[in-house]
This record gives C-alpha cells, sequence and structure tokens, in this order.
C-alpha cells in the first residue's frame, strides 16, 4: 500500500482501497479491515463509501474499541460523487442513493478535518 515517510523514516500511511476490494468483503469485514487500519496508525481512504447501514455499524464497533490509554477512535469524513449517477430524484426518493463516495477515516488523535464542501476535503494529518 502507499506510505508517506519523511526523511527521518517516521510517516503516516495513506491506504488506498479501491471500490472492487471492497466489493468482495461483507459489511464486518470492511469494518474489521478498516479498523485494524486505524488501530495501526493509518488513514484510511475508501474509493467507493460505506453504505448508511455500514457507517452506524463503523462507528457503533469504533465505539465499543475506545480505550483511553489506547485507541481513540476514529474521524471520518465523506463526500459524494455527483448526484446523477444514483438514478436521479426518484432512485433518491425511493432511498437507493449511490455508495460511490470518497471517504477518509483517520484515527482521531491525527487527523482533524481543516475544511470540507461538495467538492473538497481537506485535512491536517499529524504524526503520534
Amino acid at each position: 500500500m502507499p506510505e508517506i515517510t519523511g526523511s527521518d523514516g517516521n510517516g503516516v500511511q495513506i491506504d488506498l482501497i479501491s471500490g472492487e476490494r471492497m466489493d468482495a468483503l461483507t459489511s464486518m469485514e470492511k469494518i474489521r479491515m478498516i479498523l485494524d487500519g486505524v488501530h495501526e496508525g493509518n488513514i484510511v481512504i475508501l474509493e467507493e463509501g460505506l453504505s448508511p447501514e455500514e457507517e452506524s455499524k463503523l462507528i457503533e464497533v469504533t465505539m465499543s474499541e475506545i480505550n483511553p490509554d489506547g485507541f481513540n477512535g476514529i474521524e471520518i469524513e465523506t463526500y459524494p460523487q455527483s448526484q446523477t449517477s444514483n438514478g436521479g430524484f426518484l432512485g433518491r426518493l425511493m432511498g437507493k442513493g449511490s455508495t460511490k463516495k470518497l471517504t477518509v477515516i483517520g484515527p482521531a488523535n491525527q487527523i482533524e478535518t481543516l475544511h470540507k464542501d461538495e467538492t473538497l476535503i481537506s485535512a491536517l494529518v499529524s504524526r503520534r
């Protein structure tokens, strides 16, 4: 996986996970892969986001794993792609929205969202 490393050998690893890889996993496998990466201090970027149910489960599992002496939780930011790709108004009305959205997930103590709008997520990532 791609890694950004400083000149001193320390760095922040960024895992870029394709939609194809995520499609091959069950919901719990996706959540476990994301949380395992974040537990290691990695920033996880999903090419295609999670479903609303998967995001809820991710938050639920994260809350159960928070430990004051270790894991501080996650920071998650998502922005959707063009709304025209989800079947139009009727599709949105019937709850058939697309999950094609970029999602950035990282350790709560390392990632700070500086700006977010419909086309950009700007985040500051610090080393532990």
